[in-house]
């Protein structure tokens, strides 16, 4: 019984390293061992030990109220269906799953939105992007700086680190790789830092926002509230998609005003916080 159950949650654990970045500093080595206990759990005390022990993530059967006032988004305000992803300049699994977004975006039209919430799991290399992003929306530019974040610092790994008390956003020199891509955007280089600075806030907001319907890796989206994780191949998306976008357009013809969907059935009706597991 123990190596069928360390069988299992091995392969758990390889589906998901394989799609997603972990939030947990201490990354995988921390996942092992704590998955080392809960066998040994599962040896003395059975199956319901176990389950207890595991870490709660959200529902992908339930609806989670997660706000988007003030991130930048792709797609009209009054979109029938809103897909949030919440990932991380530096995680390579977000960057997969880039040409997915593009692809969703182009299938659904003005049907879809799509919002951008930083949730970063690798604060030292990728805070000054997420950061970065946040500044270039406010001058009209999201989509061309997550572009030049992915391309020019992702994929040749030039990040602006932050080395703890060394926090290039807080200097007068500013974060000089992505004060490159600010000038290539043609930004105002003193709104551009300053408004950097302002971003900190929105950033600590979606990571607590987050955290609180219990996300914890990137990607991470919730598509009218409804969870999914991972790096998923178009058609997952598809599929969910479709589902929600039937729902809106039945409530639309029943009265709901488009404008007011996401308002009135997923942050008045879905959950604001992670229910905690059942003993």
């Amino acid at each position: 019984m123990k190596t069928a159950f360390v069988t299992t949650a091995t392969a758990l654990i390889a589906v998901l390293a394989a799609t997603s970045c972990q939030s947990d500093t201490k990354n995988l080595e921390k996942k092992i061992d704590d998955l080392g206990k809960k066998i040994d759990a599962l040896s003395r005390n059975g199956a319901g030990a176990q389950q207890r022990q595991q870490r709660p993530g959200p529902d992908p059967s339930k609806v989670y109220a997660v706000p988007v006032d003030g991130d930048p988004a792709d797609g009209p305000a009054d979109a029938k269906v809103t897909l949030i992803k919440a990932y991380d300049y530096a995680c390579p699994f977000c960057e997969r799953v880039r040409g997915t977004m593009e692809e969703l975006r182009k299938k659904y039209g003005n049907d879809l939105r799509i919002v951008y919430k930083q949730f970063v799991v690798h604060p030292q290399v990728a805070t000054a992007g997420a950061l970065a992003f946040c500044a270039a929306a406010k001058q009209g530019k999201a989509v061309q700086m997550d572009n030049l974040l992915w391309d020019k610092g992702f994929k040749a790994h030039n990040f602006d680190k932050d080395e703890g008390s060394t926090k290039c956003w807080d200097s007068p020199d500013g974060c000089p790789v992505v004060l490159a891509d600010a000038k290539e955007l043609n930004l105002d280089e003193t709104k551009f830092k300053a408004d950097m600075k302002d971003c900190q806030h929105l950033m600590q907001t979606d990571m607590h926002e987050l955290t609180a319907v219990g996300v914890g890796s990137t990607p991470s989206f919730f598509i009218n509230g409804r969870f999914m994780v991972g790096a998923m191949p178009p058609e997952n998306f598809s599929a969910l998609i479709d589902e929600e976008l039937k729902k809106a357009n039945d409530r639309i013809a029943q009265g709901t005003p488009q404008a007011q969907y996401y308002q009135q059935w997923v942050l008045d009706k879905g959950q604001k916080t992670l229910e905690a597991p059942k003993q």
